[in-house]
């Protein structure tokens, strides 16, 4: 099962275990060398991991997927020849899972399943549930697991869900070594980590490294673990153990430009998983929490300009229609800064927050607006697929006006028709209807409506000339914009 992969490189860190001594051995003084007030060195050595191989070992699986010929016309399970020709070479037995004879052709639908990828698991339950990566388990039509005793099983898939990269697999078997899952709050950055798995089918590989970073963003729907340790195809789903022997991630993803290990890792936190794979167990789906709004990031230069300080929270883009959060009077431009009591850093905590609260619970949301905090209450509805949305670009139908200060900032405006208010689903605002200048490398377009200059709401044009009338404008100048369906921030520096 090939893993998935990012595009980057990097290498592979170790300790000196000498540190100690060699420092002594210069003649500098303990206090030059030691961290700690007790005489404490650094770094005492590397560790020794046989216990930890001994401990958890028994409840890593193997797994090896199946699919009918007729699905996959050619090559769904051909092998990495450079691999092949590696094994052909130095003489070793070529791994389950791993097709010699290269691309099948395509064969009738009454011919066997044939070997489709290899990827990892671990046992989360004495009678055989196991957990996995989603992707191992997509698409195939059979499931293999083989034991660290060499029982083989065939496997159902409990339940999967792709967006957190989790499944849950059963097989039909008791008395079986389960993990045990450790606290990922407890994890340190430099902590030594080991990974348990089958890369390239090779089945209980044991590679060891150290944790790299800690919620690290890639783009998907969880902060994952970031490590060097050495993970390649047929690790995915494997577990990452901790020095107590405690699982604390899930091995997933590679940072790649070959499709192999070149030094950056990605695991799954395991708390994250472990709830995913209890609804999986309980009922086979994830229920995720929704209200309803598209958001960004709030850059540093927004922050200052609008008085929130630092950068922090979600920035409201859009609201949906009928949405919890339309219903709860959440306004594009909002800035989320705490959800249910807890802290919105990055706009990616808010998903995340609102995806983990049941839906149908009320939840509490702090919001920054117009330069103060509002509290609101939404009650969270299930997240369903996403919708298109659609772009309302708002005509010229009335006279562009260009005041002194507007015009020094390069904007022409004009007044919204009772028509377009009614197509963007607003209550006032100023169309741009020609720009340059300032405006224009601030990112403002013709069509863009104006909702709030200066944290002061400007529903006319005659209002917003009466603003822009009061302002240093020699100075920045921020500005909240309708774009179609979406809300942004944007900040107008004039040139001196």
């Amino acid at each position: 099962m090939k893993l998935r992969t990012l595009q980057t490189q990097a290498i592979v860190s170790a300790a000196v275990a000498a540190l100690w001594a060699g420092g002594l051995s210069l003649g500098l003084t303990p206090t030059a060398v030691r961290a700690q007030p007790t005489g404490a060195p650094l770094v005492q050595g590397l560790p020794d991991f046989t216990a930890l191989v001994d401990l958890v070992g028994p409840s890593v699986v193997n797994i090896r997927t199946l699919s009918r010929a007729s699905e996959s016309a050619s090559g769904g399970g051909s092998p990495d020849e450079q691999m092949l020709e590696f094994f052909r070479r130095f003489g070793i037995p070529i791994p389950p899972g791993m097709n010699p004879r290269g691309p099948r052709q395509e064969r009738g639908p009454s011919d066997e399943a044939v070997p489709r990828g290899v990827g990892s698991g671990f046992v989360i339950s004495q009678d055989g549930y196991i957990m996995t990566n989603a992707h191992v388990v997509e698409g195939a039509d059979e499931l293999l697991v083989t034991l660290h005793d060499k029982r083989e099983f065939k496997a159902r898939v409990v339940g999967s869900d792709r967006r957190t990269d989790v499944a849950v697999v059963k097989i039909e078997a008791s008395g079986l070594s389960a993990v045990r899952l450790g606290d990922v709050n407890r994890l340190r950055v430099g902590e030594w980590v080991m990974a348990i798995g089958s890369p390239f089918g090779l089945e209980n590989t044991v590679t060891a490294g150290i944790v790299s970073a800690k919620q690290r963003e890639t783009g998907d729907f969880l902060p994952f673990i970031q490590t060097d340790v050495a993970i390649n195809p047929g690790n995915s789903g494997g577990p990452l153990i901790n020095m107590r022997g405690e699982v604390i991630g899930i091995n997933s993803q590679i940072y790649s430009r070959s499709g192999g290990f070149q030094g950056i890792s990605f695991a799954i936190p395991i708390d994250e998983a472990a709830r995913v794979a209890e609804q999986l167990r309980t009922v086979g789906r994830v229920t995720r929490g929704r209200i309803g709004v598209r958001i960004d990031q709030v850059s540093k230069d927004v922050a200052e300009s609008i008085g929130l300080g630092r950068p922090r929270g979600a920035l409201v883009r859009s609201v949906e229609p009928d949405s919890p959060a339309a219903k709860a009077g959440v306004e594009p431009g909002d800035i989320i800064l705490r959800f249910n009591g807890q802290e919105v850093e990055r706009s990616v905590d808010l998903p995340r927050l609102v995806g983990n609260t049941a839906p149908g619970s009320r939840g509490a949301m702090t919001v920054f607006r117009r330069g103060g905090q509002r509290e609101l209450n939404v009650v969270v509805a299930e997240l369903e697929p996403e919708r298109p949305q659609p772009t309302a670009q708002a005509p010229q139908s009335t006279p562009p006006s260009s005041s002194g200060p507007a015009q020094a900032l390069g904007l022409s405006l004009a007044d919204l028709t009772v028509a377009q208010k009614r197509e963007l689903g607003v209550q006032g605002g100023v169309r741009v209807a020609a720009v340059e200048g300032a405006a224009a490398r601030a990112g403002l377009r013709e069509g863009d409506v104006i909702m709030a200059v200066a944290n002061t709401e400007t529903p006319s044009l005659k209002e917003l000339e009466a603003v822009l009338a009061r302002l240093d404008m020699s100075r920045p100048v921020n500005v909240l914009l309708r774009r179609g369906e979406w809300a942004q921030y944007v900040v107008i520096r004039p040139q001196r």
